[in-house]
């Protein structure tokens, strides 16, 4: 992690702050009501820091190194670069970089956010809000941002357009010199740009997560002219595809169930049958925003070669998500609607990154016969969140380190649900505990017994690595 970190970024490279239009204070509401829920308030604490640089009505802030922002946010640099990528990802931020010599400067624009009427009609971002904030929050957010609209057919447009209000001056009244001067003046000065408010800036995602290819193929002329997938039904396709998890077979079909009777595609039934698909395949849940793979700032493997079976584990968790390993693991079968759910929930209320969750499920299959108990997983996880775990050689070495205690924790759990007498626990401090197991660990014999448990855990988990990598050959 620390490798990969100082390759992105250290804390005497500059950066000056600019914003692609004027930021105002409206934005500012939609920000936190709109955007934080999905972000996170760390986020949306950087994306506000960095505001405050700007000059007021001005495009540009002044440079200042990285120092500077870790002291303002009293965060360290990994943490900011980590909610920095987050910025970037939802559409707020944009990253530009230029080497002068050893030094690198940085440019971070501020791109405003998407108006309400954006936000609320985006078909991605407002079902990720929706379902994290529930459908009564979510509605009186909505009902925030919404005003009466005007009656139309109550009432008459009487407004005058421009040549019934205005005339025209005639080149022979303009001043001898002034059609030459106006030539210059007119345009745009070079290497500047004008002051704007406007923007239609959205989040993007990358042209190779669907397969266009096999879409049009899928498509018959008959059915529906290629024409019809304009660049914005495009686009839709795109995130729908992302959102809702639909490969081009299945997209071609929802597509055409949404053309009108011009022959075009209709972009909100397109966003309408690609929502009831989803939950007819799962329900009636919802999507959940959520990063799919390990980020590569928290990858430990990323640039390397693995020279042992246990490096081999670490990539392959670094580069897989918890959904994947789980279908991996059980053979190619789809994971059960309640463990995918489990799995999100550690995500998001641990806040623990996706190759973290990779070695809990890895660690937790290991040793309970292939179950997923939840409440011995949301334990586990809730340890490594207080931990402060990130990468997957960190969750992997605390395992191995606290082996014994997730062992006993598995054991009474076990105890207490085939027994029907009721004992009672004794309440004990934290960090009392910690104190009692630190000097558990110094005793000869509970060391004999943790080192052979490590030696049993790295043979199983050398073991399952293997029959993992036989079925993907078969």
């Amino acid at each position: 992690m620390t490798e990969q970190h100082w390759k992105e970024l250290i804390p005497v490279d500059r950066y000056v702050v600019r914003a692609s239009a004027i930021l105002q204070d409206y934005d500012r509401r939609i920000l936190t009501m709109l955007y934080q829920p999905l972000i996170g308030s760390l986020s949306f604490s950087l994306y506000m820091t960095l505001w405050s640089s700007l000059n007021e009505d001005r495009l540009w802030g002044k440079e200042v190194t990285h120092h500077h922002l870790m002291a303002m946010m009293q965060m360290n640099l990994p943490q900011i670069h980590r909610e920095r990528l987050k910025l970037e990802g939802i559409g707020l931020l944009k990253t530009y970089v230029k080497k002068q010599d050893e030094d690198r400067v940085f440019i971070y624009e501020l791109v405003p956010p998407l108006t309400p009427r954006q936000f609320f009609n985006d078909g991605v971002l407002n079902v990720y809000l929706y379902n994290r904030l529930g459908k009564n929050v979510f509605q009186k957010i909505k009902q925030y941002f919404s005003e009466e609209a005007i009656h139309h057919e109550e009432f008459k447009d009487i407004t005058r357009p421009f040549n019934e209000v205005y005339q025209s001056v005639h080149a022979n009244e303009l001043a001898i010199n002034f059609q030459g001067e106006a030539k210059h003046d007119l345009i745009e000065t070079q290497g500047y740009e004008y002051i704007d408010s406007s923007h239609e800036t959205s989040f993007s995602i990358s042209g190779d997560t669907f397969n266009f290819d096999l879409f049009h193929a899928g498509l018959s002329e008959a059915m529906i002219s290629k024409k019809a997938i304009t660049p914005k039904v495009k686009a839709a396709i795109q995130k729908l595809a992302f959102l809702y998890h639909i490969d081009p077979l299945q997209m071609k079909n929802i597509v055409i169930s949404a053309v009108d009777e011009f022959d075009q595609v209709d972009i909100e039934q397109l966003r309408k049958a690609a929502r009831d698909f989803y939950q007819f395949e799962h329900g009636d849940s919802l999507p959940s925003l959520s990063e799919k793979v390990q980020p590569p700032l928290l990858r430990t493997m990323e640039n390397k070669q693995p020279t042992s079976q246990e490096e081999q584990l670490i990539k392959h968790l670094e580069v897989i998500s918890p959904r994947q390993l789980l279908i991996e693991i059980s053979g190619g079968a789809e994971p059960t609607k309640s463990d995918l759910q489990m799995i999100e929930d550690i995500l998001f209320q641990q806040k623990l990154s996706p190759g973290v969750v990779n070695v809990l499920i890895h660690y937790v299959l290991l040793r309970t016969d292939m179950k997923l108990s939840k409440a011995y997983v949301e334990k586990i996880a809730g340890h490594w969140a207080r931990k402060n775990i990130k990468t997957v050689q960190e969750a992997m070495k605390l395992a191995k380190s606290e082996h014994k205690d997730y062992q006993n924790w598995a054991e009474n759990k076990q105890q207490k649900t085939t027994s029907k007498k009721i004992v009672r626990k004794e309440m004990v401090p934290d960090w009392l505990k910690q104190e009692s197991e630190e000097q558990e660990v110094k005793k000869p014999a509970a060391s004999q017994t943790f080192e052979e448990e490590k030696r049993k855990l790295k043979q199983e988990l050398e073991q399952l690595d293997q029959d993992l990598k036989k079925k993907r050959q078969e």
